[in-house]
């Protein structure tokens, strides 16, 4: 029997698959390589990509030699510049800083302290990563500017409040630069000293030693507060670049009575670091004072250990070698600054010259001819005014004074006085003592003579200039000592005053009130002027602002001393609006103390805006007023009586009657 046509279909492919099995196995087999073939091609595509990009970020991330393929930490996020001005000085060097530090690619704010709240931002730059800078002005008796005053009332009160921690400002990143005049030494830079150490005290981190800059231009220690402020900033940027790199430098915590036990010398600046939290707890206001030192010194990571500790005797070598390494930077040092200051001295009594170069270039684009080391003269604007033919000053109203014969100079350019209508802005140097070298008499006269001449001979042939006036010029007949400084506290000012008369020069000599042993042992002159700016010891400590603690007992006392004097004698009383109109009576007290012969009254002259003055127009009184305040004093001392007025100059003149020639 046949089997079943299904069953020889099915053994027929079996047969068939049997004889053809290679191919099938082939074909798997080929089937197989290839799936595999694939996925090699497919793991070495995703090995390249992971490796390029790999090579990618770490391109990207190479900084300074190395190879970082962590996100790249931002040390300092920007730099936020608060400034204190009260006449703008704060403010001009603010935007110069800011300037700078937007050279560096930092985001950089400035911020006028008036407009900024501390209560809610202070402690925000805690952890904002940035760089603080304090530029601060010190203001009248070590106050601070009106602008600041919140602030700075603010932080004392935190500094000393035991409800603020004292860790309150850890991890806050500051600089501080100040503002100030030597002159001043009780109150030099007192502001930002004390907001140095507030913020010290509150656990913020100095990043830079504190600057100072002064502008006694004879103290300045670069020539000038804005030399000063160029040689801070400098190191500040040069600070700050390190900071942006991650460099972290502190002090070992050992801060204390103002001395750092860990010194390094180095071309950065002291900078305390960030103590620990316990250190930070203990350190108490009479206990601890922010690290100082000196501007070529820095509190290093390193505690250098004294000679006095207990060192191993194989450590002692190289102890003895940093010792002397360390004596020897320290003499250099020491040579370097005594070169630096020896270029200001004289060579023969070791004494500073009183005319830097700073004070120089500031005194000569003012029009002065300066003699020597510390004198100079200038051309008086009447002096030119009467060349032309035209008129002269109150003096020639006054007493007959030839304007285009009299030269106006002075041997001493310092002062005692920093008055708030200083005619020369305060570019002269101020003093209580004669601290500098000394010229001669002689050579002062002859080159202030000299120089007078020059200057006149510059309008020969310019147009409306008289012949006759200008030979007239060219011989001295009138000294005026009054340029500007204090003349009488030339060592030598009798010897000078002596040259004059024997050259036949009338002398017209004013002082400021503060030198009354001078005034006594002064010989006699042609006029003496003594400037009686107010007459209440607040008023003259608000508009003279002396240098002198006793300066009320010096004022009054030099009146005294002018009463004895035999000879002609002057009270110069200058108006100033809002100031000293209102005291009559005391004026009337003080004319009985000094007796003169003479009472000039003047309203103040408006000389432009100045950075050491807040005198403006509206203090300047309309001679209606000078004249209404004269004939009120003139009641109050019946012994004098209105003598002369010279409108130009909003000046009147009050006489002894004594000395008016009756008509």
């Amino acid at each position: 029997m046949d089997p079943p046509l299904d069953v020889w279909g099915l053994s027929s492919s079996l047969l068939s698959l049997w004889i053809n099995r290679f191919y099938i196995y082939w074909g798997f087999a080929f089937g197989i390589s290839l799936w595999i073939c694939v996925q090699i091609v497919i793991k070495r595509q995703a090995k390249n990509s992971q490796v390029k990009s790999v090579s990618k970020a770490n391109q990207e991330l190479m900084t300074n030699g190395y190879i970082s393929l962590q996100k790249r930490e931002i040390f300092v996020s920007g730099v936020k510049i608060f400034y204190g001005s009260q006449t703008g000085t704060a403010k001009g060097f603010a935007a110069s800083l800011a300037e700078a530090v937007t050279s560096l690619d930092l985001p950089v704010e400035a911020i006028n302290l008036k407009e900024y709240d501390p209560d809610d931002h202070l402690a925000e730059e805690v952890t904002s990563r940035t760089v603080c800078a304090f530029l601060l002005a010190t203001y009248t008796d070590g106050r601070p500017p009106e602008s600041a005053e919140w602030f700075c009332k603010w932080l004392e009160e935190a500094a000393s409040d035991f409800r603020f921690d004292k860790t309150y400002l850890k991890g806050m990143r500051y600089a501080v630069f100040g503002l100030g005049n030597s002159a001043y030494s009780n109150h030099f830079n007192k502001v930002g000293k004390n907001v140095d150490r507030w913020l010290w005290k509150l656990g913020a981190h100095r990043v830079l030693t504190r600057g100072e800059g002064d502008c006694n231009v004879a103290k300045s220690k670069h020539g000038s507060i804005e030399a000063d402020f160029r040689a801070w900033k400098a190191k500040f940027i040069s600070r700050l670049r390190a900071l942006c790199k991650g460099e972290k430098k502190s002090c070992g915590g050992n801060c204390k009575k103002g001395k750092c036990e860990s010194k390094q010398h180095g071309p950065e600046e002291v900078e305390p670091g960030p103590h620990t939290q316990d250190e930070a707890h203990h350190r108490g206001p009479k206990e601890e004072e922010p690290c100082e030192s000196t501007s070529e010194e820095e509190c290093g990571p390193e505690d250098h250990q004294g000679f006095s500790s207990v060192v191993d005797v194989e450590d002692l070598g190289k102890l003895m070698d940093r010792g002397k390494k360390e004596k020897r930077e320290k003499e250099q040092q020491e040579e370097k600054t005594s070169l630096f200051r020896s270029t200001g001295k004289n060579e023969d009594d070791g004494r500073r010259a009183m005319i830097t170069p700073a004070l120089r270039e500031a005194l000569t684009k003012q029009g002065y001819q300066l003699i020597g080391s510390h004198s100079g003269v200038k051309l008086c604007r009447w002096t030119k005014s009467m060349l032309r033919g035209r008129g002269g000053c109150y003096k020639h109203t006054f007493y007959g004074i030839e304007s285009h014969r009299c030269m106006e100079t002075t041997p001493s350019l310092a002062c005692a006085n920093k008055c708030v209508f200083c005619w020369r802005h305060h570019t002269n140097p101020v003093g209580t003592e004669w601290q500098w070298k000394m010229d001669p008499p002689e050579m002062i006269l002859k080159e202030a003579i000299e120089n007078h001449q020059n200057m006149i001979k510059q309008f020969r042939g310019v147009p409306g200039v008289k012949a006759e006036r200008f030979e007239e010029g060219m011989v001295v007949k009138h000294c005026a000592l009054s340029l500007v400084g204090e003349p009488i506290m030339y060592p030598e000012i009798n010897s000078f005053l002596k040259l004059l008369h024997q050259c036949k020069i009338s002398s017209f000599l004013v002082t400021n009130a503060q030198f009354p042993t001078e005034i006594r042992n002064l010989k006699p002159v042609t006029q003496l002027y003594v400037s009686v700016d107010a007459s209440t010891k607040d008023s003259l400590k608000k508009i003279d602002r002396p240098l002198f603690k006793d300066f009320w007992q010096r004022f009054l006392d030099s009146l005294k001393a002018l009463a004895t004097k035999q000879q002609r004698t002057v009270y110069r009383l200058t108006l100033v609006k809002a100031w000293n109109l209102d005291e009559l009576q005391a004026y009337a007290e003080l004319v009985s103390l000094g007796n003169p012969d003479f009472i000039e009254v003047k309203g103040v002259t408006y000389c432009g805006a100045s950075s050491a003055s807040s005198l403006t127009m509206a203090n300047v009184p309309w001679h209606e007023e000078v004249v209404r305040f004269v004939r009120e004093l003139v009641e109050l001392i019946p012994d004098y009586d209105i003598a002369c007025e010279h409108e130009h100059s909003n000046c009147l003149l009050i006489a002894h009657k004594r000395v008016i020639i009756p008509q």
